[in-house]
């Protein structure tokens, strides 16, 4: 039987209400940028380590145009009306509690420390785990093994007596299985296909009700 389980955070255990691109284009409204497309920031973000903030990536976007925005200010707002657009999928937060009377709880999610603690903050969750782990705060993030090292370590299991949780294939799936840990993808309406080095799926929206069942399942 596991003695851990660990969750990726966002798709897989809070979600927005409004999709990504929509958020962008509002944060770069307020704060006079120019409008971005969301397939510029994520080309700006894989170009671009983020630790504390997002900085680096509105700075990379923002370098050749005519705007005096401040990408500080840009990637505050970002970080500010994510959080406040972000819920809790239904009956996760219980689903932690009870997970936590059966085995250690972690998290570990990619991101910069300053956006994912909003976040966690916003959603009530800075208690919900024995460990919550952002992968800004590590020497590397998601999918490479010392990000799974780093919150098994923390949780004081080995990988091989952990699960993993996540939606994203490489980032979550291939990482967790390379690190030793066994993975469940979660799936998405619109996502990735069921991946095979995944031990089992789950529905996005029906996480809560068939995760901890799934779990007790495996030896």
């Amino acid at each position: 039987m596991p003695q851990a389980v660990v969750f990726d955070l966002d798709y897989t255990l809070a979600v927005p209400r409004r999709d990504r691109a929509t958020i962008l284009e509002e944060a770069t409204s307020v704060t006079d940028a120019p409008s971005l497309t969301r397939e510029a920031y994520l080309a700006a973000h894989r170009r671009n380590l983020t630790t504390e903030t997002r900085e680096p990536i509105f700075a990379d976007l923002l370098a050749d145009s005519e705007s005096n925005a401040d990408p500080a200010a840009v990637a505050t707002a970002y970080r500010e009306t994510i959080a406040d657009d972000l819920e809790a999928l239904p009956g996760v937060e219980a689903m932690l509690a009870d997970l936590r009377g059966e085995y250690r709880v972690g998290l570990l999610t990619n991101g910069p420390v300053r956006a994912q603690r909003h976040k966690l903050e916003t959603l009530g969750w800075e208690d919900a785990f024995d460990a919550a782990l952002v992968t800004g705060e590590l020497e590397a993030g998601k999918p490479d093994p010392r990000a799974f090292e780093a919150i098994t370590g923390e949780l004081d299991v080995d990988p091989a007596d952990a699960v993993y949780v996540g939606d994203e294939v490489e980032a979550d799936i291939r990482g967790a299985t390379e690190a030793g840990m066994r993975a469940i993808q979660v799936l998405l309406e619109d996502g990735p296909e069921p991946d095979s080095r995944a031990i089992a799926h789950v529905e996005q929206r029906e996480i809560a009700a068939t995760l901890p069942k799934l779990v007790a399942t495996l030896e």
